[in-house]
């Protein structure tokens, strides 16, 4: 080979490495990873541990539960959503059961600002049935402390006073609840200052009752804090955004620390799945249309590992969707969920490698303060063990 045509060589070889390092680079900046991606790649290289028995799978299916979705200012448009959950929702979930005798939870993150009473009514009925329960979502921007404190008060008290939703805390008497932030913009996080306007918001949640916060994974959005695939406590600094991006994990014999308790869903990257055949595609546990769970999602969901330091062998996963827009619900009630469940009780429920628990926030957090706490063996044993079940109420309409 002449000395011009390896010069070629090279020089095509050094400008097709370039061009894949500015892609790489131009793909982290517009996907925003830059900030996780350290994170991901530290748990990738870490050493599994071993496990003696089977590793029992917590799963939890949480839902970011707008009616008023795409604002249609049309009730029959919001009762014909929540209608086809109350009649779809259940025919589909009674076929499946966990090791432990029950159906997947279903757990309605409602929004605040969009409350009617014939909506949680029905809502209330499929948690009475026992497909799931209620908890607090809210969308809010521009706002201050106080409004905040007021508006989060407020809401506990209706969900609990007209629908028997939340439960007390044993200790103090006040009602507790799970949280999800409407547009992810948890603690004022959102870059471009919207959707939130409160520093000091994991404050106010600790001091309202927010027993944890479920929104994210939120990739490839650019409120996606760095800490990944983690349970962990975080501390606000009033005075700035974001105070959730780092924490301390939880972990066997540990204390609560801080003002919340953050519940991470799994965040992965699909190499089954390439963008343009080079770069795989974000796995951040949503279920939609064109989001389908198929079966290596799920199995990504497993290798994720989320769980209580030091409680390797409880595995919790937490997936989530907006249940009400009508380009989903076919997934969300039809075949592909349906498949899902399916998939997790033939392969992750064989009860020597794997045990599968369907529960929802509420159970799921107690779950994970029975591991801080020490507890071991059948997590089903602890699905209520500090915050008890809601005593549901429904109104023959």
């Amino acid at each position: 080979m002449g000395k011009n045509n390896k010069m070629i060589i090279f020089i095509s070889l050094l400008l097709l490495f370039l061009l894949l390092g500015f892609a790489f680079i131009f793909i982290l900046k517009k996907k925003n990873m830059s900030g996780w991606l350290p994170q991901y790649i530290k748990q990738r290289l870490k050493k599994s541990i071993e496990i003696n028995g089977p590793v029992h799978i917590i799963f939890s299916f949480v839902d970011h539960y707008e009616p008023q979705w795409g604002k249609p200012n049309d009730i029959n448009v919001e009762r014909s959503r929540v209608d086809r959950w109350l009649a779809e929702y259940p025919k589909m979930a009674e076929k499946h059961l966990d090791a432990d005798g029950f159906h997947p939870q279903h757990t309605f993150y409602y929004p605040e600002e969009e409350y009617r009473f014939e909506h949680l009514n029905k809502i209330a009925k499929m948690c009475l049935d026992g497909f799931g329960e209620i908890e607090l979502h809210l969308h809010h921007h521009n706002d201050n402390s106080e409004n905040l404190r007021t508006l989060i008060t407020s809401f506990c008290h209706t969900l609990h006073d007209k629908h028997g939703a939340l439960s007390h805390n044993p200790d103090t008497g006040q009602l507790n609840y799970g949280f999800i932030h409407g547009n992810w913009a948890l603690d004022n996080s959102d870059p471009t200052g919207n959707n939130c306007g409160v520093n000091d918001e994991l404050i106010i949640l600790k001091e309202t009752g927010c027993y944890a916060d479920f929104t994210f994974p939120s990739a490839p959005h650019p409120t996606q804090p760095d800490t990944i695939n983690s349970i962990y406590y975080a501390k606000d600094d009033p005075n700035k955004p974001n105070s959730h991006n780092t924490g301390i994990d939880c972990k066997v014999g540990g204390k609560p620390w801080g003002d919340i308790l953050m519940v991470n869903g799994p965040l992965m990257l699909n190499w089954k799945k390439l963008k343009k055949g080079i770069f795989p595609q974000i796995e951040n546990s949503d279920i939609r249309k064109g989001m389908e769970p198929t079966q290596d999602r799920i199995d990504l969901w497993v290798d994720a590992n989320v769980h209580v330091k030091g409680r390797p062998e409880w595995r919790f996963i937490k997936i989530h969707t907006h249940g009400t827009q009508e380009q989903d619900m076919d997934v969300l009630l039809g075949k592909p969920c349906d498949d899902m469940f399916s998939y997790l009780e033939s392969k992750y429920n064989d009860g020597e490698n794997y045990v599968l628990h369907y529960v929802n926030s509420r159970e799921m957090y107690n779950i994970i303060k029975a591991a801080e706490e020490g507890k071991k063996g059948n997590p089903n044993e602890y699905r209520d063990y500090f915050l008890p079940r809601p005593q549901f109420k429904v109104e023959v309409l």
